[in-house]
């Protein structure tokens, strides 16, 4: 499909068709590239998430289907509502997924999967993404002007919430990196080869960028509202006992029954 440029029922569709000597040349090299352990989504450029086609290169992690759980779970905690007002901070109004000052913060975009995902779901929305790479983000805004989203995400090169007000979001959500250096052996080679090793390897434990990203999400929240991470098994009791002082977490795991997905709820004043 890469080498042709056609979709799939097209391949179906002419079992006969010849590939002339431009389309080998390029099949050729895509397969000695993935030969060799390049991610074909770094080959062909692109990759599906929440049925977006996004751009990926190098400079961005692969956004993958487990990352999925985070959407999902945001969803659900908005259905059941949102951070109140600062006016009225002992109400919780439930407010449904459409309101209009609804604000959420992605941190590490890399692809800006997260976030335009999250813009697709709440189209009144006012979103932000973050990341340290301004490669990452340059990334991240071609693929928000290919789904004409660039004037729903509001996109800042910053280190997590640097910068950002207190009590400003409704939501916090990331996949920031959570892999420790000792589990470097249990990581895919390509992965450990080719995507980026800042947004897979967070230090020693695993869990040194998620500790950073805690405080400064209680502090961007407005009062009630939430944070939402996606993490590993390995770690996963670890982030609970960092999120002591929250209110409502939980660990939701994923189609292999491993906790992928942390949510914790910021205390009423």
């Amino acid at each position: 499909m890469f080498a042709l440029g056609c979709d799939r029922a097209y391949l179906y569709a002419h079992p006969e068709r010849e590939l002339n000597l431009e389309e080998k040349s390029a099949y050729d090299a895509a397969l000695a590239e993935r030969a060799r352990g390049v991610p074909a989504q770094y080959i062909t450029g692109h990759q599906e998430f929440w049925g977006l086609d996004l751009i990926v290169t190098p400079a961005v992690l692969i956004p993958r289907p487990e990352t999925e759980h985070v959407i999902e779970t945001t969803l659900e905690l908005a259905r059941v509502g949102r951070a109140p007002s600062p006016a009225s901070p002992k109400q919780f109004p439930g407010r449904s997924q459409n309101s209009t000052d609804l604000r959420i913060a992605d941190i590490g975009t890399g692809s800006g999967s997260i976030a335009l995902a999250l813009a697709k779901e709440f189209p009144s929305a006012e979103i932000y993404a973050t990341d340290i790479s301004p490669a990452a983000l340059e990334i991240a805004r071609a693929n928000a002007a290919r789904h004409q989203l660039e004037s729903r995400i509001h996109f800042r090169e910053t280190d997590l919430l640097a910068g950002f007000e207190n009590n400003f979001f409704d939501f916090v959500v990331s996949n920031p990196p959570y892999v420790g250096d000792s589990e470097e052996d249990q990581v895919q080679l390509e992965v450990r080869k080719f995507e980026p090793r800042h947004a897979v390897f967070a230090g020693p434990t695993g869990v040194e960028v998620i500790a950073r990203l805690i405080p400064q999400a209680w502090a961007a929240l407005k009062p009630g509202g939430w944070l939402v991470m996606e993490l590993s098994g390995t770690i996963s009791e670890e982030v609970k006992r960092l999120l002591t002082g929250w209110s409502e977490v939980k660990l939701i795991p994923d189609l292999q029954s491993i906790p992928r997905v942390v949510q914790a709820r910021k205390t009423f004043d």
